[in-house]
């Protein structure tokens, strides 16, 4: 699989309308895991897919393609919404997440809506608190505006929640949140993946 560029589109600002946007706490993190957290921010692979293999092209297309018409009445501009789908493909598949489980959490969180801000300062289309970038990027919480920086973020964060607690989404999805241990969220979350889940 080669990877090449995909740029953003634009939305409007607004603060999140879902009542499940959360608040990540911050957490003390061992060296290792944060300068890995920081690789995985850093690395600039672009987003763009092109897959050789005909079967997994297939697959892929045909996801794309039924992805893009469900997000329509969201997601408006073709060309912007192509691009995310895009970009959250690469980004969910390149932390060994589900592209459909990250659709269901970004329909949660911000409602697709690359400008969202949450009553808790999260910011973008995962709910991404600013203090991550502080943390593991470079200090610039505007970025978590950009459609890719967003993805990457939010996609690398559950990843670690995941591998915290050993493979229990539903306990890493709380923590995503800041509502560990509630059900509430995971359950919007599991909800609305399945609606994302790929028609065979």
């Amino acid at each position: 699989m080669r990877l090449l560029l995909a740029s953003g589109g634009g939305a409007g600002l607004g603060l999140a309308a879902d009542s499940h946007a959360g608040n990540q706490k911050e957490e003390a993190l061992a060296d290792s895991v944060r300068v890995a957290l920081s690789r995985a921010i850093t690395d600039s692979a672009p987003p763009k897919v092109r897959i050789d293999d005909i079967d997994q092209r297939i697959k892929y297309l045909n996801w794309l393609a039924d992805m893009s018409e469900r997000l329509a009445r969201r997601l408006p501009d073709r060309q912007v919404r192509i691009e995310f789908l895009e970009t959250l493909w690469y980004e969910s598949t390149r932390a060994g997440l589900a592209p459909d489980l990250v659709l269901g959490l970004v329909q949660v969180e911000s409602a697709f809506r690359k400008y969202a801000v949450s009553h808790a300062g999260a910011r973008g289309y995962m709910q991404v608190m600013p203090f991550w970038t502080r943390v593991i990027g470079d200090g610039d919480p505007a970025k978590l505006f950009h459609m890719q920086t967003n993805l990457r973020y939010g996609c690398s964060i559950l990843r670690l929640y995941i591998d915290m607690e050993r493979g229990d989404l539903f306990l890493a999805l709380g923590r995503y949140n800041g509502s560990r241990g509630r059900p509430e969220y995971p359950n919007a979350v599991q909800s609305a993946w399945k609606q994302w889940e790929l028609k065979r």
